[in-house]
């Protein structure tokens, strides 16, 4: 084999690595890198068309994405996060006892759990009251809403989360997250999350 030819095959060899190392690199950024929101994806259509009357204003985004990984403390008062929730579908709620909208909504929520809620769904309504810390517990048994379980940042530092990632504009702020950790739907304000539609939404997002 002459030289000329030698330095042919080598270009070759080179050739196909370099073509090797695009093709992993738009397998693992595309297709891998998609494949976690995949079935979000697919759900975000079967969603759409249920959006209406009372839970008009929920946004179904185009693509489903991974939802930040908040963190929270959960009922025992020790840290978690919404990673320590997968596998199973979750309506996450930001409210404060300063958020005359987020407490007209709380009897729904709850009725919402009382519902819908079982092993592949909760209600997680997470409290970013940061003074009076005993206040949200106190309104809660106040107004006899019971059956969710109590979650709070006292730092408020979720609602920042969301706010950084474009996630929230204001309070209430409410997202349907599925098993994966995807987002399927997004509500900024109240909403009658025991009414008809709601209960549509959740019930098709949940493939009862």
């Amino acid at each position: 084999m002459t030289s000329r030819s030698k330095m042919a095959v080598a270009l070759g060899a080179l050739v196909l690595v370099a073509l090797g190392g695009v093709a992993a690199f738009y397998s693992g950024q595309g297709g891998a890198g998609n494949s976690t929101c995949s079935a979000a994806t697919t759900k975000l259509a079967e969603l759409r068309p249920l959006v209406k009357g009372e839970i008009a204003a929920i946004q179904v985004p185009q693509k489903s994405t991974p939802v930040p990984d908040l963190a929270f403390n959960g009922p025992d008062g020790k840290p978690t996060s919404l990673s320590a929730m997968r596998g199973r579908t979750v309506l996450v709620n930001l409210w404060a006892t300063w958020c005359p909208p987020c407490l007209l909504e709380m009897p729904a929520l709850a009725k919402l759990q009382k519902t819908l809620g079982g092993p592949d769904f909760e209600v997680v309504t997470v409290n970013i009251d940061t003074r009076n810390l005993d206040k949200p517990k106190e309104w809660l048994a106040k107004k006899d809403i019971a059956g969710l379980a109590y979650y709070a940042d006292p730092e408020a530092k979720v609602f920042q989360d969301l706010r950084a990632a474009k996630k929230a504009e204001g309070m209430p702020v409410s997202l349907l997250v599925d098993p994966q950790g995807c987002e399927l739907a997004t509500l900024q304000g109240p909403a009658e999350w025991a009414g008809t539609e709601a209960l549509a939404l959740i019930r098709t997002a949940l493939g009862r």
